[in-house]
């Protein structure tokens, strides 16, 4: 699906922007809705905020601390502490654990290889 608030109906549009619906600007952050077939927008700390808003890319809300931790590659049963602010703000800035799984596999590799280089 993905897309953004212009691509809303026109009068959920200007529910949504209010005054700044006739302003002239792009505004492409806000309202976006995530794509089902394309890799996720970057998350930010504070996904409800009208200007960095991620949506889910089919029900009109925003994602769930839990969905955006999938998005991160988060196990489903990773507990996160504190506020739901203090939640998100965790998942935002975080590197996404498959992504450092497979930067630390090949740092090992890499080890390994000059490791064996320097005992031949």
């Amino acid at each position: 699906m993905g897309g953004y608030w212009r691509d809303l109906p026109e009068e959920v549009q200007k529910e949504y922007m209010g005054g700044s619906y006739g302003l002239a600007g792009g505004k492409t952050g806000m309202a976006r809705r995530l794509s089902l077939a394309e890799p996720s927008l970057t998350l930010t700390c504070a996904p409800a905020q009208k200007q960095t808003e991620r949506c889910h890319p089919i029900e009109t809300r925003p994602l769930t601390v839990r969905e955006y931790a999938r998005i991160q590659t988060f196990p489903d049963d990773w507990e996160f502490a504190g506020r739901l602010s203090s939640k998100y703000r965790q998942i935002g800035n975080a590197v996404p654990v498959n992504l450092a799984y497979a930067v630390g596999r090949s740092l090992i590799r890499l080890f390994n290889d000059i490791e064996k280089a320097a005992h031949s």
